[in-house]
């Protein structure tokens, strides 16, 4: 309770800040197919943002390195509303593209701030119910930001100016806070390569999810649009994805703590093609919202068991380069899937989403069956680390934010049993390999 207090006026400031991200992210898309843009450059205007939330992870922590935590947060939130606010006055797709990339960028940086700072204000003791609390405010958050777009019609300036507003007051919160700043962040370095090699399932479950639910968050409001009579039915579509992935996140993580954790992705992606297809199937019947709360279910979840199947695979030491390696692979997959499909929704209709989704599903599911046939990367139920709730790509977690404790860390406590050590050799020894393999990051 006291490490809640203590975090209150930054746990405020999210809560105001993402209520404004939630608006923007539905008001753009339909915002843009309101003024005449085709969905292939909604698609390509979404892709930026995402190639603008990656620049930001690379180059804004350095940022909040020089200057600090509680500037870095006002400057960022000051800039992003700006972008949004001019993205409301100009109808040019080439302003459109380079000022999601701006917003993109933004937002990286703000969860850079906020999540560092709940890292370094957390013991190991209270980080898994402080991350919980912080994913349940994201995602109510984003919810309440779905039905404030209500206000006014999406052609008119009034949702624009009330989600600047939010985000205005989200400064004020931390920047009258007591409480000191965390110390600087460190840079971390992106490995790709030591993330496949630790775990191929929870390599796979990220992009996935990068892929589906990223296009989700980009063309879902224009796809609802299209089969919608008001824009009630617009937040109501998106809100019961929401809603169906934050429902479900527990329960499925509950169930991952105590089966292989591969099983539940390749279940999630089964899940995906079935739910995607009811999706597509159900838009002129009332069924079609639960369809979407079912599809919110089934993939909102994968991201954050995609991070604990990777941090059940790496040792403590290696868990930061993991979980932003997991991070930016998700944001990669949500900035290149949105093009195509945007481009097969100009080419046919807006099912050809829901449907692509279901393709892509059925092409994961075959490769995560096949990765549960190696024994390699098998991790005892016991022996996984705690499961942590964790946002999707519209807010994603990853910065750092290891919920193990040092007695959990599974690279130093695995089991003495010939196969497990065998496995905990591997890991040693490819660490090793890396070290002499590459040049050692800066001390600070």
């Amino acid at each position: 309770m006291r490490t809640l207090l203590t975090l209150t006026s930054l746990l405020i400031s999210t809560a105001l800040l993402l209520v404004g991200q939630g608006m923007q992210l539905t008001l753009l898309p339909l915002r843009a197919s309101s003024i005449g843009l085709s969905d292939f450059i909604i698609g390509v205007s979404a892709s930026a943002y995402f190639m603008g939330f990656v620049a930001g992870c690379l180059l804004i922590p350095r940022i909040i390195a020089k200057v600090g935590h509680i500037r870095s947060f006002a400057v960022l939130t000051a800039i992003m509303m700006s972008a949004i606010l001019a993205l409301e006055t100009l109808d040019g797709w080439v302003p459109w593209l380079m000022l999601r990339f701006l917003t993109g960028a933004m937002i990286c940086g703000l969860y850079t701030v906020i999540e560092s700072w709940l890292n370094d204000q957390t013991s190991a003791e209270s980080r898994g119910q402080v991350l919980a609390i912080y994913t349940f405010i994201i995602l109510a958050s984003m919810a309440i930001g779905q039905v404030l777009i209500n206000v006014g019609p999406v052609s008119s300036a009034t949702p624009f100016i009330l989600a600047a507003i939010f985000m205005a007051l989200a400064i004020v919160p931390v920047g009258l806070t007591s409480r000191l700043a965390p110390a600087p962040i460190e840079s971390t370095r992106i490995r790709f390569n030591l993330l496949y090699r630790r775990s191929r399932a929870a390599f796979a479950g990220t992009l996935l999810s990068g892929l589906v639910v990223g296009s989700f968050w980009a063309l879902g409001a224009v796809f609802a649009r299209r089969y919608g009579t008001s824009m009630a039915d617009v937040t109501w579509f998106i809100t019961a994805g929401i809603a169906g992935g934050a429902l479900f996140q527990y329960p499925i993580g509950w169930l991952s703590d105590r089966i292989d954790r591969r099983y539940v992705l390749v279940c999630l992606s089964i899940g995906a093609i079935a739910t995607s297809a009811a999706v597509a199937i159900t838009v002129q019947h009332s069924a079609h919202l639960v369809a979407v709360f079912l599809f919110g279910a089934m993939t909102m979840p994968l991201y954050a068991i995609s991070l604990a199947t990777a941090a059940d695979n790496s040792s403590a030491e290696e868990f930061v380069e993991i979980g932003t390696s997991v991070l930016l692979l998700n944001a990669l997959g949500a900035a290149s899937a949105p093009i195509l499909l945007g481009q097969l929704m100009s080419l046919y209709d807006a099912t050809a989403l829901f449907w692509s989704f279901s393709a892509l599903s059925a092409v994961f599911t075959i490769y995560l069956a096949v990765q549960t046939r190696d024994k390699g990367q098998v991790v005892a139920a016991e022996d996984q680390v705690p499961f942590s709730a964790a946002a999707t790509e519209a807010a994603p977690t990853g910065f750092g934010l290891d919920p193990r404790g040092p007695e959990d860390a599974v690279g130093d406590l695995l089991p003495s049993e010939s196969g497990q050590d065998e496995h905990h050799s591997d890991i040693q020894a490819d660490a090793a390999s890396e070290t002499a393999s590459v040049d050692p990051a800066p001390q600070r």
